[in-house]
């Protein structure tokens, strides 16, 4: 598996498998699949409710943990320095791991300012080896990194074929934040999965839309955690490190991009209401 160096020294598996809207009971079947295809990052959130299940399927496998990289997500409603604490504990307990590997800032929404303080003491005391965070803009990245001790080490976004990201991945790189991928797909939104400039590109390697969309992305140093909870998907989407994409390709699929999301805007005032009201127990 292909590593990138976070801003730390820490590496991390630049492809990874995620597990939003998996449910807790198909959560541990799905994560003992793809540890068994070869997957090492695998990334969850205390939101998404299925933490245990990951930590079932972890303790399970038998796989040494200093082999594994694990990544969990604070979210809204545990704002502050001592929820902030309370919250990374139940995560750890629900995992049942000793420390995370990495972890995020879910929604850049409330008090992150003194909720990062807290994951700044959580990563002091090593019981996260990296903390970043998640859907952050530019200007609350830039904010928080300017006037705080330490620097994200990743920031996790919206970014495929069709909201590339490319001018905002520059300045990360600038300010040392690793850009990772979530929805890789668009989930399936635009008829991803036909996208003929894709489909011709990949009919001539050999690969799938989603080997040469996941290419892509890795070719331009992105982490990227693809979700599927069927084993042969699972399989193929690992299986595209036997093939490289030409500068010509790189072009073509960069002229995809239509610079909107396929999802919806974090910045979008209704979508703010939204998240910031969502609760779990």
């Amino acid at each position: 598996m292909q590593n990138v160096t976070l801003n730390n020294g820490v590496q991390m598996p630049i492809l990874g498998f995620g597990v939003f809207q998996v449910g807790p009971d198909e959560t541990e079947k799905a994560v003992s699949d793809a540890l068994a295809a070869g997957y090492r990052l695998i990334d969850t959130a205390a939101m998404y409710q299925n933490e245990a299940a990951v930590g079932a399927a972890l303790a399970s496998s038998g796989i040494p943990r200093d082999e594994l990289f694990i990544t969990t997500k604070l979210w809204i409603q545990d704002a502050g320095e001592a929820n902030t604490q309370r919250a990374f504990d139940n995560s750890l307990k629900r995992l049942g791991l000793d420390y995370v590997d990495l972890y995020l800032i879910h929604q850049p929404y409330g008090d992150y300012y003194s909720e990062w303080r807290a994951m700044e003491s959580i990563y002091a005391d090593k019981r996260a080896r990296a903390i970043g965070v998640s859907n952050f803009a530019e200007d609350r990245l830039l904010d928080l990194i300017l006037n705080n001790e330490i620097v994200p080490a990743v920031n996790q976004i919206d970014t495929n074929v069709y909201r590339q990201n490319a001018a905002y991945q520059e300045l990360m790189k600038g300010e040392g934040v690793q850009i990772e991928a979530w929805g890789p797909f668009a989930e399936g939104m635009r008829d991803f999965f036909s996208d003929p400039t894709l489909t011709a590109i990949g009919e001539r390697y050999g690969k799938s839309v989603a080997q040469v969309a996941l290419r892509w992305l890795v070719q331009r140093e992105v982490v990227v955690i693809p979700k599927s909870v069927n084993p042969e998907r699972m399989a193929q989407n690992i299986d595209m490190f036997d093939f490289a994409l030409t500068d010509d390709d790189m072009s073509t699929i960069a002229g995809l991009d239509t610079g909107s999301t396929a999802f919806f805007d974090h910045r979008d005032p209704h979508w703010v209401r939204q998240l910031a009201a969502t609760r779990f127990n």
